[in-house]
């Protein structure tokens, strides 16, 4: 059997009602919320906007305005890697030092040499080689005695220097020989070839001299290129 059709009409009348009020949240949640603003206006002229009605005796004007809605935020910004700190480098000191000096000593030969020291080889020679020596006995004098009974022969040449024991042949002393120093450019020169010749002499020399051959250059070594900037 068929429902009747005011029994029809009724189920008709509650769908309606139940769509209505199922669509109801949605429409009013899709509608954006209203606030009343109140522009108020005293009797000197002053105007205030209020959310609440004017006082007594102003001017009143009533809108209705959207209320404001906050926006969507915007997504974070992709932070990149955080730099690592880096300290700053430590100040380096330089010590400026001036080359280290190469001295030409000469011998009484005329022969030369190299040395690092100023002093030169200290040599041992007699006294008598730098004009010490005996003197030489002057002429005497006679002088005539003061009782008239004669003269007497009186030495006038009396050496009065010390006398080393053995006599002043035999005595001596210590002089070094004399040393300049070098320029800088020779002092370069010299370092260099002396290296070549080491180098020459390394293959065909002894165990214990190569030990000591190596020492050489690697002190030679040291000092060109602090000195020379080789």
């Amino acid at each position: 059997m068929y429902p009747r059709p005011r029994f029809r009409s009724f189920l008709a009348t509650t769908l309606l009602a139940t769509l209505a009020s199922a669509a109801a949240p949605s429409v009013m949640a899709d509608t954006p919320p209203q606030v009343t603003v109140y522009r108020c206006t005293d009797a000197s002229g002053r105007v205030a906007l209020r959310d609440s009605p004017c006082a007594d005796g102003a001017t009143q004007e009533v809108r209705n305005m959207l209320r404001p809605v906050d926006g969507t935020p915007l997504p974070p910004r992709a932070s990149g890697p955080t730099a690592a700190v880096v300290d700053p480098p430590a100040p380096q000191v330089i010590v400026m030092r001036p080359p280290q000096p190469m001295y030409r000593c000469v011998r009484p030969d005329g022969s030369s040499y190299t040395s690092d020291s100023s002093e030169g080889n200290p040599r041992w020679v007699p006294l008598w080689t730098l004009g010490y020596g005996p003197a030489r006995r002057g002429p005497s004098a006679r002088v005539e005695a003061g009782d008239g009974r004669g003269s007497i022969e009186v030495d006038s040449s009396v050496d009065t220097r010390p006398r080393a024991r053995g006599g002043y042949y035999g005595a001596g002393t210590w002089i070094r020989d004399e040393c300049r120093q070098m320029p800088q450019g020779e002092v370069c020169s010299l370092l260099v070839n002396r290296r070549e010749e080491i180098r020459r002499r390394f293959f065909n020399a002894q165990p214990t001299e190569r030990s000591q051959l190596t020492n050489e250059e690697q002190t030679i070594n040291t000092r060109l290129s602090q000195d020379c900037d080789r």
